[in-house]
């Protein structure tokens, strides 16, 4: 995601985003967030050319990109924003949850529902936040969307042939 990208999705304004980096720069760049230039910037703009203000790329020096486990970096250090918030409580269920569950139920079925629990609580709003933001792949991230909500659905159906199997174990 792009610093505009991030500001819209927790609903706070660029210069923030920009102030909380200069201020945590380093531990954001442990945990993914890169500043793109040159090469790097120019590859990036000829893949995302619709990220650009006009039709063509704007000229630019650099351009900062943040990878998920950054953009949940930032809302653990944002004060201001209902969704940052949002998003620390439910890291901090599901870290209580993961201690709850070691002497739950089998590895691969808490794999299977924390993936499906992660695909409904974060990824589609994701999503939604990023089909109201772009207008040009709307319909590529709808699809996308849907597709991630079928793998949702898929697992979580496994997840109950799983549980009707292991019940009808002698």
């Amino acid at each position: 995601m792009t610093t505009a990208m991030v500001a819209t999705y927790f609903g706070v304004t660029v210069e923030a985003v920009r102030q909380l980096t200069r201020r945590h720069r380093e531990e954001l760049a442990t945990n993914g967030m890169a500043v793109l230039r040159g090469a790097d910037l120019r590859q990036f703009e000829s893949d995302n050319v619709s990220l650009s203000l006009g039709s063509y790329p704007q000229a630019r020096r650099s351009l900062t990109v943040y990878s998920r486990r950054a953009v949940l970096n930032i809302a653990m250090l944002l004060r201001d924003s209902e969704v940052a918030r949002r998003v620390r409580t439910y890291l901090l269920d599901v870290e209580q949850a993961s201690r709850a569950e070691l002497d739950g139920p089998a590895l691969d079925d808490r794999i299977d529902q924390r993936i499906a629990h992660v695909l409904g609580k974060t990824v589609v709003p994701m999503f939604n936040v990023l089909i109201e933001a772009s207008g040009e792949h709307h319909r590529e991230l709808v699809a996308m969307r849907d597709g991630v909500g079928r793998i949702e659905q898929r697992l979580r159906a496994h997840h109950a042939r799983l549980r009707r199997l292991e019940y009808r174990r002698p």
